[in-house]
């Protein structure tokens, strides 16, 4: 009879255990968390964006994803029978999800219900009070002030502040003579001015069709929030323009890459700018997609550093030589010649494109300079994979606040030591995925779209208080046009009655 007892005990027992592991292997709806911008009626973004981070009955973060399909979002209108917004919820894989959304029209009191098996998650449903303005409502907030609270911008951007350090002062009636003469023949520019919240532009230069991204952030800009009146040059090139020191008599030109032998005034890139622009619509790699398509999870990549790309640089064609001297160690290979004579002997035959979301098959990225620094480290890091930075004097708005092996693995400009740092990383596994991690971590809340605009918001307020002459709309300007949308109209809180009707 007593072992009988005791065999029902440990029956019991292993019951009991099984139902708290049970309970324990899936999310709970009182205990997962949501958070972000997405869930505020004053952050208007191209898309909008939010986190949910499933938590288990016991207070714990799920570490691995517990299914794709395990959150439902629906979005509703008080005033309206259907809604036309595009919702995704993007499993990062991590026990946490994205969920990003595209409204194609203006809606009151929009309502965001958070499902997990039909039962509301965390404080779902979240109402966003008053009127919630899609990407296209031209209906500034009149104070730059309260925009950037709505936007929780930080207080300052560090490379705003090195950058314009080097200008006491800035005259744009000095700029708009001397600028053009010094650059305009033979480089590309954009002469912008933003006055009562209009954009005005005069272009300088042979080849100037990247104007168009300028433009777009702008106008986009200036349909949020009452820019400042500002006067400026951007550099559509690669290479940064400002050479000479600050002791001698520079001119404030502003560009999307910057170097230590330049004065240049950084932006972020073109193609991060307009990924954030254009997300949910004609690109498909932007910070958020990257975010939920990073590859098996770590144990399972392939322990080889990976690299594609065209013949941009010297250290590129190196890196292809190396890569065949040691195929166990390096997978590189270029998709495209331009720059220097492809000898097949040399560097093999030319590979097709990869989608960029197979990198992170692999579980080292190579990030080398192509004309100046590579425009694909936001992404790259925004992966689960670690990235093998070049030292390089190039550099984007944000690459000094990474910090080397902390954020990335670094190597040297002449890769030198490429092949010693890939071995080092296999021998540290642990620490690699920490770093890894720590790169991740920081793509994810220094570079996505609510940065980018506060970005470019804060470098345009502190450079319009440097100017000492009045920015004027000049001869031979235009009037930049904000686009129509008769398809999707818009009405906003701030606009005048007769105006929304």
């Amino acid at each position: 009879m007593k072992t009988y007892l005791g065999y029902f005990s440990l029956y019991m027992l292993y019951l009991f255990l099984l139902v708290l592991y049970l309970a324990a292997s899936v999310p709970s709806a009182a205990k997962t968390m949501v958070w972000g911008p997405g869930l505020e009626a004053n952050i208007v973004l191209p898309a909008r964006f939010f986190f949910i981070q499933a938590v288990d009955s016991s207070g714990r973060n799920f570490t691995t994803s517990p299914g794709e399909k395990t959150f439902e979002v629906k979005m509703v209108s008080p005033a309206e029978p259907f809604v036309r917004i595009w919702i995704q919820v993007l499993d990062r894989n991590d026990g946490s999800f994205l969920v990003r959304y595209r409204m194609y029209a203006t809606y009151t009191d929009l309502q965001i219900n958070i499902l997990l098996k039909n039962k509301h998650v965390a404080k779902s449903p979240f109402i966003l009070k008053g009127r919630s303005c899609h990407e296209g409502c031209d209906c500034p907030q009149p104070s730059g002030s309260v925009w950037e609270e709505h936007m929780h911008c930080s207080q300052s951007f560090p490379q705003i502040d090195r950058d314009l350090a080097h200008y006491a002062s800035v005259d744009p009636d000095r700029n708009a003579e001397e600028i053009p003469q010094r650059f305009g023949q033979r480089q590309s520019l954009c002469h912008y001015t933003v006055k009562d919240n209009k954009v005005y532009v005069q272009t300088f230069g042979e080849h100037v069709g990247f104007r168009i991204f300028m433009d777009a952030i702008l106008l986009s800009l200036t349909r949020k929030v009452q820019l400042p009146d500002v006067e400026f040059f951007v550099n559509l090139g690669d290479w940064p323009l400002e050479k000479r020191k600050s002791t001698e008599k520079i001119h404030p030109i502003f560009s999307w890459c910057g170097s230590n032998s330049t004065r240049d005034i950084v932006m972020p890139t073109y193609d991060l700018t307009e990924s954030v622009l254009e997300t949910m619509g004609r690109v498909s790699l932007d910070m958020m997609s990257v975010q939920s398509n990073t590859g098996p999870l770590w144990p399972e990549k392939n322990a080889t550093a990976f690299w594609r790309g065209r013949d941009s640089r010297q250290e590129r064609l190196e890196l292809v030589k190396l890569s065949r001297a040691h195929p166990d160690m390096i997978d590189a290979a270029f998709t495209n010649f331009f720059f220097f004579k492809h000898d097949e002997s040399l560097y093999g035959p030319l590979v097709k494109h990869v989608s960029f979301f197979d990198f992170f098959k692999y579980k080292y990225q190579i990030n080398i300079d192509g004309t100046v620094a590579a425009y694909r480290l936001p992404y790259l890091l925004a992966g689960d994979s670690v990235v093998l930075k070049q030292d390089s004097s190039y550099y984007e708005h944000f690459y000094n606040e990474l910090r080397p092996w902390e954020h990335y693995i670094p190597i040297k400009a002449d890769l030198s030591d490429l092949l010693e740092k890939i071995e080092w990383a296999r021998d540290h596994d642990e620490e690699v995925k920490k770093i890894a991690l720590a790169g991740q971590q920081f793509a994810r809340h220094h570079l996505m779209g609510d940065s980018i605009f506060c970005y470019y918001y804060k470098l345009l307020k502190e450079y319009a208080k440097l100017q000492v002459t009045t920015p004027k709309v000049r001869e031979g300007m235009e009037l930049v046009e904000q686009p129509t949308d008769d398809l999707f109209p818009c009405s906003c809180h701030r606009m005048r009655s007769k105006d929304e009707l």
